[in-house]
């Protein structure tokens, strides 16, 4: 596929390499907004693997915090639910083995507790062959994508599915995911899922766990519920704003990184109305950074639900963004308060662990 920019005199280096000496070489500066992903259904099966960011996490590498005991608890129980799914079936060539209830577990939390870190290391003891690993949103978008009898047959050949970031905002998408994960678990697959629970929300005991059992109802009794308490272990600045970064040094930083793209914010929005969300993940195939001039608020709930699903599968592939524009709130008050406001408040927290990836590597450029 030809990209579309202009060309530039540039400075070049691998970004996963900071040790390799830079060249200056001549380049055009790609834009995503001007790729268009083909996804078959075999890949969008095969992405459903704990993200990059993710690819390392263990149980042996999950820190409990000892002043939050039901940290250690979850870990614990989830290992014991690993051993269940490995366990060789017991018995003879002609004893029937028992058909048993698959083991279903809900972990909640609120950000940064360690939820998704137990939940790749689950699916990486279990084995990513035997499991499939997404969003809520993905799963949804795979539902859009193949249709629903295709999904669930295809998910049914799995030992586990795990769901990070179950969501509760959107009745119809709920729905969907209860009778997908009620026909899943009748077929004999186990079950894992998280949350959060916003922050003003983490004194109200099992806020996001009571809406969660309410609404898959036909399924609440096989869930265990895990509460994971804890302060966000990443201390991750919340990206309310854009930082005052002038277009002209945006564009300096994206065309001294190998892999960048540049785009303009307006531009980018208008393209990703245009891709179906199942492809967004695609659409940023080999990009090192996300470099994006002319950031502004968005006030179309459509817009915002778009960007939220572009910066999960950002944050999955660890690529590190750059903002530039004025000083003013991506999404509005409105939005942060409406009913979405746990989507917003998950893309500003980690846009904001992104934004401050771009910072630093920027840093690393100029020093």
């Amino acid at each position: 596929m030809a990209f579309v920019g202009p060309v530039e005199t540039c400075v070049t280096a691998s970004a996963t390499r900071p040790d390799v000496p830079w060249t200056v070489v001549t380049t055009p500066v790609p834009a995503l907004s001007d790729v268009v992903p083909q996804v078959s259904p075999d890949r969008l099966l095969a992405d459903l693997v704990p993200p990059r960011h993710f690819a390392a996490a263990r149980f042996g590498t999950y820190r409990a915090n000892p002043d939050f005991p039901t940290q250690q608890a979850a870990l614990a129980r989830l290992q014991e639910v690993a051993q269940v799914l490995v366990k060789p079936r017991s018995g003879g060539l002609f004893k029937r083995a028992k058909k048993q209830t698959p083991p279903a577990v809900y972990l909640d939390g609120g950000f940064g507790v360690g939820k998704t870190h137990l939940l790749a290391s689950l699916a990486h003891e279990v084995g990513l062959e035997r499991t499939a690993f997404g969003t809520f949103v993905e799963y949804t978008n795979l539902v859009g994508a193949l249709g629903f009898r295709q999904t669930v047959d295809a998910l049914a050949t799995k030992t586990l599915v795990c769901i990070d970031e179950f969501e509760l905002d959107d009745p119809g998408d709920t729905v969907l995911m209860s009778r997908l994960l009620r026909e899943l678990a009748d077929r004999g697959v186990a079950l894992a899922a998280t949350s959060n629970t916003l922050p003003e929300s983490l004194g109200e005991g099992r806020f996001a766990a009571e809406d969660f059992l309410r609404e898959i109802q036909a399924l609440s009794s096989r869930f265990d519920v895990l509460r994971i308490d804890g302060p966000d272990y990443r201390h991750r600045p919340t990206v309310t704003k854009a930082p005052d970064v002038p277009a002209d040094a945006v564009r300096a930083a994206a065309e001294s990184v190998e892999g960048a793209r540049l785009d303009d914010f307006d531009t980018l929005v208008a393209h990703l109305a245009h891709v179906h969300p199942s492809r967004y993940g695609a659409l940023l195939d080999g990009v090192e950074l996300l470099a994006l001039t002319g950031v502004h608020p968005v006030t179309d709930q459509n817009v915002g639900l778009r960007l939220v699903v572009l910066v999960d599968r950002l944050y999955d592939r660890d690529v590190p963004v750059l903002l530039g524009g004025g000083d003013r709130g991506l999404f509005t008050p409105e939005m942060l308060a409406g009913g979405y406001r746990k989507k917003y408040f998950r893309a500003l927290s980690r846009l904001g662990a992104l934004a401050e990836d771009g910072r630093t590597r920027v840093a690393a450029l100029a020093a």
